[in-house]
């Protein structure tokens, strides 16, 4: 894999910011785009941009194999079983909302309980809330070990004989932990529980097969794997997905619709109302094979030497930070900066033209868990290198000493 190659493919790293060369670290929050991305939706806006399925046009037939190419394209990157298990949405928050939306208000009721983790997004935690208001389930939490982790014997203590449904994100958005989605699945389905998983951060950056996990739901957003902004997928199970309702009703998602009743058509396309998304879905197809050229393996392997050379200069250069999370992790790291504010802290690095993000990252309940208001944090993916890892230091010490120098 060779990094310095990689970059040439992604023109906006090929620029300066406030006078510095740009480092990017917040891929978390969404990753930047190759150009393979960028052409295949130029190409789809230029040359067969149409409306799809229905259209006997020859743009429309284009549109609909790219739309429909990128379905099997994201099937056999999870290793679905079908394209009737893919179901394209407007990112993983959609995705998450349809579940909590329509299989778990019709299938929870009072007693019942829904087990999430407490290093969850937002999004995987509201959907649920509102589920649990509207049936009269219980949302319970599994607990965190000390350094950011879950323990499998803490998940066998809060899933009971009562949990309908067990969602967990694979990797922490914050902390970078790797979650047990297989074993926590496996614990799931032991007490006839669903398990869900946000895949947002693992999916880009590691292999991710849902028949290996066995899980029932999956959610992934294509603007954090090199995709465009604005597609997402739902992976569900046919057995679930066939038994649910949709929640977005119009075109598109009909069979027959006569004055006072209508069906839907099948699988997938039930949950995919109105005019689908189909430059973004024919730009992830692109992400998928950019990716896959490279190999997740690669990725994964790349990203987990750099978040521990960055952890090994951070802790040895940087007096009086702390970094949050377990010593395994994801290419992710949070960390604030003693008697410096991260939105500070952010602004200064900007200023080297160096990207992080800083806040609560939709994680408030995990900030509370850390006793912290807001953290900062720096997010690697294929694209960075050592070199931004040394930009990084140096801007952390640079803006110590500016601190320092104010309130001295």
């Amino acid at each position: 894999m060779d990094v310095r190659e990689i970059r040439k493919m992604f023109p906006i790293l090929d620029q300066e910011v406030n006078g510095h060369p740009l480092v990017y670290l917040d891929s978390s929050a969404t990753s930047q785009k190759p150009v393979q991305v960028i052409e295949k939706l130029d190409d789809y806006y230029r040359r067969y941009n149409s409306n799809v399925h229905r259209g006997v046009h020859t743009l429309g037939t284009l549109a609909t194999e790219g739309y429909e190419g990128a379905r099997e394209k994201v099937r056999a990157f999870i290793n679905a079983k079908s394209t009737e298990e893919i179901v394209f949405t407007r990112g993983a928050t959609a995705a998450l909302n349809l579940v909590a939306s329509s299989y778990a208000r019709d299938n929870l009721s009072e007693g019942d309980e829904i087990v999430i983790t407490q290093m969850e997004h937002h999004s995987n935690i509201i959907p649920w809330q509102q589920a649990a208001k509207a049936t009269g389930a219980t949302l319970k939490y599994i607990p965190m070990q000390e350094d950011g982790s879950i323990s499998l014997e803490d998940v066998r203590e809060t899933v009971t004989d009562n949990t309908k449904i067990v969602a967990v994100i694979q990797v922490s958005n914050v902390l970078g932990t790797i979650n047990p989605v297989k074993e926590i699945t496996s614990i799931a389905h032991e007490k006839g529980a669903v398990s869900v998983i946000d895949g947002a951060q693992s999916i880009p950056h590691m292999k991710v097969d849902v028949q290996d996990i066995d899980c029932d739901f999956l959610a992934f957003s294509g603007h954090k794997m090199c995709g465009p902004t604005g597609i997402g997928v739902l992976y569900g199970k046919k057995k679930w997905l066939n038994n649910m309702e949709p929640v977005e009703f119009g075109g598109e998602m009909i069979d027959f619709v006569d004055w006072q009743e209508s069906t839907w058509k099948e699988l997938p396309w039930k949950f995919e109302g109105g005019t689908p998304i189909i430059g973004g879905a024919i730009g992830l197809a692109a992400a998928i094979d950019f990716l896959n050229e490279i190999g997740l393996e690669n990725i994964e392997e790349h990203e987990t030497k750099l978040v521990n050379y960055a952890i090994e200069r951070l802790q040895s250069e940087v007096k009086g930070l702390q970094i949050y999370g377990p010593k395994k992790r994801a290419g992710i790291v949070t960390f604030n900066v003693e008697n410096v504010h991260p939105h500070d802290l952010a602004t200064v690095l900007d200023s080297e033209g160096i990207a992080v993000r800083a806040g609560h990252h939709c994680a408030q309940p995990l900030m509370r868990w850390l006793k912290a208001t807001a953290t900062a944090r720096a997010s690697f993916y294929l694209y960075n290198t050592e070199e931004d890892v040394d930009a990084l230091v140096k801007g952390l010490i640079k803006t110590k000493e500016y601190f320092g120098d104010v309130f001295a």
